[in-house]
């Protein structure tokens, strides 16, 4: 079946053989809506027809002798049993079709997949250690947190450990790191724990979620409005940068100037003729 299908109001949700609890609790919810005669059936047990002999021995009254009240307790039980099959794969079918009845079948399931009572104390007691050992984890949002809280809290439901409205409330304020101390004190001095909704403290808690968060986006661009700042204060503008590189480059062809000037002027003494060389060449008239 497909998750549409298995997820339709019309059909009960399908169990293949994997998370038990999980179906246990969707099936519940489902009987329950479509005639919570079929939930007491599959509870308490159908009142079958039975006749008593002589001996004492108790047996199924055969069908000829039904009264009309014994026909609707049939019918019952076999409606609850269609329910619980068409919930099944072949598998599943096979582990409970020799049941007599659909409480036979339901306390089948629960045996095979939660075990004995037994099975269910260790189970419980673990999930309990788990519960008093919650706290939230590091850079965990509210509605993560939550989600964890309440796949425990299911988890000890469907083995019948229930806690009351106002354990939840405070083991969830009591799971918070110490920064959230002044919302905590604020919830407990506003609110009544006893009567608070979880849904209610879980939607006071993420408003202040958002208004932290929030608040230090505002102090993270403060912080980088001032670095920037900074860093415009310690380095000198483009066009003060351009203007020293001209004047570098200005400075650098004078100097050439001045060194190929002064080169020149050497050159032009060394190639000029001497005083005594003038004399001895000059000629002498008579």
């Amino acid at each position: 079946m497909s998750n549409k299908e298995s997820m339709s109001i019309s059909k009960p949700p399908f169990f293949d053989g994997n998370n038990y609890s999980h179906w246990k609790a969707n099936m519940t919810i489902f009987i329950q809506a479509l005639d919570f005669n079929l939930w007491n059936i599959i509870i308490d047990g159908p009142k079958l027809p039975h006749i008593i002999s002589q001996e004492g021995i108790k047996t199924l009254k055969p069908r000829s002798s039904y009264t009309d009240d014994d026909r609707k307790k049939v019918q019952l039980n076999a409606k609850a049993k269609h329910v619980i099959i068409c919930a099944l794969n072949s598998n599943e079918f096979n582990r409970v079709s020799s049941c007599a009845t659909a409480k036979k079948m339901w306390d089948r399931l629960e045996v095979t997949y939660e075990g004995t009572n037994q099975v269910k104390d260790a189970k419980i007691n673990m999930l309990v250690r788990e519960y008093e050992m919650f706290s939230m984890k590091k850079n965990e949002k509210i509605s993560g947190m939550f989600v964890r809280f309440t796949n425990i809290i299911n988890s000890l439901q469907s083995l019948n450990k229930c806690y009351t409205n106002s354990e939840m409330a405070r083991k969830i304020l009591r799971c918070l790191p110490k920064s959230w101390m002044p919302k905590v004190t604020a919830i407990e001095e506003a609110k009544d724990l006893n009567t608070l909704p979880l849904e209610e403290l879980l939607g006071s808690l993420m408003t202040y979620e958002m208004t932290i968060k929030n608040h230090e986006d505002d102090e993270e661009q403060d912080k980088k409005k001032k670095k920037v700042i900074a860093f415009k204060s310690s380095t000198p503008d483009s066009s003060e940068e351009e203007s020293d590189d001209e004047m570098a480059l200005i400075t650098r062809r004078f100097k050439k100037y001045l060194a190929k000037k002064k080169f020149g002027n050497k050159h032009f003494k060394k190639t000029l003729p001497s005083k005594s060389e003038t004399k001895k060449e000059e000629i002498v008239c008579f």
